[in-house]
């Protein structure tokens, strides 16, 4: 099963959990054969500790957990992230939870047993759809969006073929960015994963950075990096609007 998504660092990261080792273990197993770096939890707090530090495409969640339900877990992630892709794993084949976990957000089901096979099929189409293959690796390794060419070994981004200057934290903000295409990014998660920190302030200090790389990125061109107002930032291709 050879992956064909793209990110910063060449693989999607699907955060696992399920208090269930030996399911764990093979779930890991089948999304490290698709080319996706797994991150398991064995419960909820663990999932939502692993979740802000590996910030994950997509998710597999256990329905049932020994500690937060699996639907408070959904919850939380959803606040951290409303359109990360999330399918549940669940043992109880009835109407009303699958309505239960589909209103808390969950995008899709599975029920137990399941093949691995299955699960891998609808990640993929849950990535697809939520945009995580839009972004490609071109043959020498650069990762594209549109006629954005990001090349983190040489630190050169290049825009519809011309040449974008940036500073260190830019790049980093871009790189963010690119790993998430189409995901909307809240400042307090850009703040953590590009500065490493939550000082007063720091909200702000987004704001200036995603400006400034706004202008490079997008000047004299259809814009990418859009402001989705009170949630966050997102970069898209081949889209009008702010």
């Amino acid at each position: 099963m050879a992956g064909t998504s793209a990110t910063r660092n060449g693989r999607v990261r699907v955060l696992i959990v399920d208090d269930e080792p030996g399911l764990t273990e093979l779930l890991s197993v089948a999304v490290s054969e698709a080319g996706w770096r797994p991150y398991p939890a064995a419960d909820g707090y663990s999932a939502l500790r692993v979740a802000r530090g590996c910030a994950p495409h997509a998710v597999v969640l256990d329905g049932m957990l020994p500690d937060l339900d699996g639907l408070q877990v959904l919850r939380r992630l959803r606040y951290e992230n409303p359109k990360l892709p999330v399918l549940m794993l669940t043992a109880r084949d009835t109407l009303e939870h699958r309505i239960d976990g589909l209103s808390a957000g969950a995008d899709d089901y599975v029920t137990k047993p399941f093949s691995l096979e299955e699960v891998v099929l609808r990640l993929r189409g849950l990535l697809r759809r939520s945009g995580i293959e839009e972004s490609r690796s071109s043959d020498d390794g650069a990762l594209v969006l549109g006629d954005l060419v990001f090349r983190e070994e040489t630190r050169e981004v290049h825009r519809d073929g011309t040449s974008v200057q940036l500073t260190a934290k830019e790049f980093e903000l871009l790189a963010l960015l690119l790993g998430h295409p189409r995901q909307v990014l809240s400042k307090a998660q850009i703040l953590d994963h590009v500065w490493s920190s939550s000082f007063d302030g720091g909200g702000n200090l987004v704001e200036v950075y995603i400006s400034s790389l706004r202008r490079k990125i997008d000047k004299g061109r259809a814009p990418m990096i859009h402001t989705v107002r009170g949630l966050g930032y997102a970069i898209r291709a081949g889209e009008d609007g702010r």
